[in-house]
């Protein structure tokens, strides 16, 4: 069983300190792979290294499968962690590398290469057990890492920010290489930090998107935990819907004016739109925020009625899409709209912003979403 579970897990490092992890309570499946996500300091190393056993609980419990864990040592959880730096030794190949930690625990020469070699196998590294880590690229001494925690066949596996010190290219390699290791040592769980959204996106099962700061006091470390594109199109509070997604969601003050069980309706800067979300009982002339995605919103003809005034500011061309920058009426900051290539935009054109209905958001001042009207399958 590699399953994990928390239950009402709390760290702090002094009884006078704020709490850097309050109030987690997750249940992680045999064989998930678990994405930490979050701002800096919101304590996504902090949970793991718990979990690793490299930091003590302040209070709550923690299991590994059937064994509750809190006071065990690490090397008896079953867990191999992967840090973001390789921290190979120099002057050993990358078989020895690997075998280290076996060789230490007292395995057999025989078991130690068998395992080297099915791990070599799993990361391609075969042609590379004889050689030394300065004559590695970055991504293979990372894989080396990997491999050498493989080799323990531990019941869960831990990484922590392990792509950050690789380029873009490497980013892209390592991160299919993980993934595949995920499809072919299915057994075991991973849990992996980062705070890279297409990572976590990419790569999870599930997502655990951590706040920071006073909001932890308040409401709890863990903002949602969810299926990547159920954090991306159901957000239940408007720091989750800010947070994932690049560019991230666009946000607009509005004005309640109605509210029903399939759709509210909002003004704002004087005109009236309409928000596809259940919002029954909600006071009519209640401030809230009106949420879209740039790939939602839509770019037309000034003047155009039901849209909203706005004036072009900036045009980034990335080749796959457009993204237009452009300064609304009533809004605070630039809105970002995401455009089809072939679609341009001039800078100083006023142009009109459509809002689907569909696809908007709403959120009350608390930062509490109002229920998104679609239900069953997610959007596309």
């Amino acid at each position: 069983m590699s399953g994990l579970t928390f239950r009402q897990i709390h760290k702090r490092y002094g009884d006078s300190l704020p709490y850097t992890i309050r109030d987690v309570n997750l249940d992680i499946q045999d064989g998930e792979f678990i994405v930490f996500v979050g701002p800096s300091g919101c304590g996504k190393s902090t949970l793991l290294r718990m979990v690793a056993g490299l930091e003590t609980i302040t209070s709550g419990e923690l299991k590994i499968g059937e064994r509750v864990v809190n006071d065990l040592p690490a090397a008896q959880r079953g867990v191999a962690m992967v840090f973001q730096s390789y921290a190979l030794y120099p002057h050993m190949t990358v078989a020895e590398n690997m075998s280290f930690g076996l060789r230490t625990m007292g395995q057999d020469a025989a078991a130690c290469e068998r395992k080297v070699k099915e791990a070599a196998r799993i990361l391609h590294l075969e042609p590379l057990l004889d050689r030394l880590p300065k004559a590695l690229s970055g991504g293979q001494r990372q894989r080396v890492a990997i491999g050498r925690a493989i080799v323990r066949e531990p019941q869960v596996f831990l990484f922590d920010e392990p792509l950050s010190n690789l380029d873009a290219a490497l980013r892209v390699q390592t991160r299919l290489e993980i993934a595949k290791l995920h499809r072919d040592i299915g057994t075991a769980s991973m849990i992996y930090v980062t705070h890279d959204q297409v990572e976590a996106m990419t790569l999870a099962s599930r997502i655990v998107l951590l706040r920071a700061g006073a909001d932890v006091q308040s409401y709890g470390s863990v903002a949602q935990f969810g299926a990547p594109l159920e954090l991306f199109h159901r957000p239940r509070s408007l720091f989750v819907a800010g947070f994932i997604g690049s560019p991230k969601m666009n946000f607009l003050p509005a004005t309640l004016v109605s509210a029903g069980d399939h759709e509210a309706e909002v003004v704002i800067t004087q005109k009236t739109f309409t928000a596809r979300v259940r919002a029954q009982g909600e006071a009519s002339g209640t401030q809230v925020t009106l949420g879209m995605r740039p790939e939602h919103m839509e770019i037309v003809a000034a003047g155009t009625p039901g849209t909203l005034d706005a004036s072009v500011r900036h045009v980034e061309r990335l080749g796959d899409a457009n993204y237009v920058y452009v300064d609304a009426k009533g809004c605070d900051g630039l809105l970002t709209v995401r455009l089809d290539p072939a679609r341009l935009a001039v800078v100083g054109d006023f142009v009109g912003l459509a809002l689907p209905a569909e696809h908007a958001h709403l959120f009350r001042t608390s930062g509490e979403a109002l229920a998104f009207e679609r239900s069953g399958e997610l959007p596309v």
